[in-house]
């Protein structure tokens, strides 16, 4: 797992959405692989494996959890059994208040249920790379404890995760590597032992 942190406006999102397809890249290169993923469209590139959960959540709020759930399933997975994959199943055990609000919309959630589904639903296309764009934003403490704990048991059952987050304390819990971004370029990057040593580039970079 991985961390890109930075403030507000440095180009956080904008690497996401550019990694999935949805903002047109204007130089260099993106390599899944080893194979150039700048000239797919987003539905190529989640086929290649590559899972997004944005911070706008983009749910279906007249369908239910179960319908929401469906909607992620990839083209040919349908009826089949993927191996040590994600299945309805299984993200109903892994995100039990999905199962109990299955009948409910979308749009009638919580923040934090929201936030859930949003990560399920994308889940169940059996992603091996996830992006995850500010999955805590909006939500309570408790809430926020509760989905760090979500995506540190996503990541350990084998799927890679690129995490944009503002709570640094979230992040240092959670990743193996950090990257920090300023006016869209890389300034820093390393592991969270050594950031901690690191006082002077949190100031110029993190902090308000």
């Amino acid at each position: 797992m991985v961390g890109l942190l930075g403030r507000n406006g440095v180009g956080k999102t904008t690497t996401l959405r550019t990694i999935m397809g949805l903002t047109p890249s204007t130089g260099g290169s993106i390599r899944y692989k080893g194979v150039e993923i700048d000239s797919k469209k987003p539905h190529q590139i989640a086929l290649a494996g590559i899972g997004f959960v944005p911070e706008e959540r983009w749910i279906f709020p007249n369908l239910t959890v179960h319908q929401n759930l469906i909607m992620g399933i990839k083209p040919g997975q349908y009826g089949k059994k993927v191996a040590e994959g994600w299945t309805i199943d299984r993200c109903y055990e892994n995100f039990p208040i999905l199962k109990e609000r299955c009948n409910s919309k979308g749009g009638h959630l919580s923040g934090g249920e929201m936030q859930m589904l949003a990560i399920a639903r994308t889940l169940m296309g059996n992603p091996e790379l996830i992006l995850v764009d500010e999955p805590t934003e909006g939500l309570a403490p408790i809430i926020v404890e509760v989905v760090g704990k979500v995506i540190k048991q996503i990541n350990a059952y084998g799927t890679t995760v690129l995490l944009v987050e503002q709570k640094l304390q979230l992040v240092m819990g959670l990743v193996q590597r950090i990257y920090i971004m300023s006016k869209g370029t890389i300034q820093w990057e390393g592991t969270p032992e050594v950031f901690r040593g690191q006082e002077e580039i949190r100031k110029k970079y993190l902090e308000v």
